[in-house]
Order: C-alpha cells, then sequence, then structure tokens
C-alpha cells in the first residue's frame, strides 16, 4: 500500500493490489476534522481514479454526528459524481461513534453502495466482488 496522506486524525492509502483507498479513522473526530478528512478522501479518490473506498472506524473514538447530514447531503453525493461506486464502511467499537455512522448512513437513506461492516475482512470481500 502506497501512503498518500496522514494526519494524526486520519490516514489515506492507495490500495495497488486492490485498486481502493483504505481510509484509517483515529481517534476522536471532530466535524471539522470530519470535513478536512473527507475532502482529502475525495481529492486521492480522483486522482489516483479509484472506485472503491475501504473507510475504516475501528480506531474511532466518541461521537461525530455533527458531520452526519453534510456527509449525506453533501460528499456521498460528491464522491458518486466522481466515480464512486462501492463504499465498505468498517464500525468502531465505540458506541457512539457507530450512532454517528448510522446518523449518517439514515440521512443518505441507505444506499445500496454503502456496507457497513463489524469486520474487516468480509469488507474487504465485498469490496472485491462489487
Amino acid at each position: 500500500m502506497e501512503k498518500l496522506y496522514f494526519t494524526d486524525q486520519i490516514e489515506i492509502y492507495y490500495d495497488t493490489e486492490n485498486n481502493w483507498l483504505y481510509v484509517n479513522w483515529i481517534g476522536f473526530q471532530t466535524t471539522q476534522s470530519v470535513k478536512d478528512g473527507c475532502g482529502k478522501i475525495l481529492e486521492y479518490m480522483v486522482s489516483e481514479a479509484c472506485t472503491k473506498i475501504l473507510n475504516d472506524n475501528t480506531l474511532v473514538e466518541g461521537m461525530w454526528s455533527g458531520a452526519a447530514k453534510w456527509g449525506a447531503d453533501v460528499w456521498f453525493p460528491d464522491l458518486r459524481a466522481h466515480g464512486l461506486q462501492a463504499f465498505a464502511w468498517i464500525y468502531s467499537p465505540s458506541m457512539l461513534s457507530r450512532l454517528s455512522t448510522d446518523k449518517t448512513l439514515t440521512h443518505a437513506h441507505q444506499p445500496s453502495y454503502i456496507q457497513t461492516f463489524d469486520d474487516p475482512e468480509e469488507a474487504k470481500a465485498w469490496l472485491k466482488i462489487v
């Protein structure tokens, strides 16, 4: 994997073998850190010509639901407009983070191109077949 971008709150990699972005979110997130990180994901999805994203929230702690509606109304439509076909979202073990993920998906009307997982291997397997 090729590391494209990193801060204390997010790491973005290009998985050369699978031609997708792997995004590792870390720690507590704010509305601004989510928006900034999401902007970088879109930027690298376009520059690497990826159509799939493995979005890993395993290390995320706490609530970040302030960004949920923005993610559903702005970010996911932008990703789709730039070619996103599949988004595998690995839940955080933190219940507050899980609730934030679910709130985003509720606002996005549960589109079929986004799937949530507890197991990273299941998320990867799904991305490989869609």
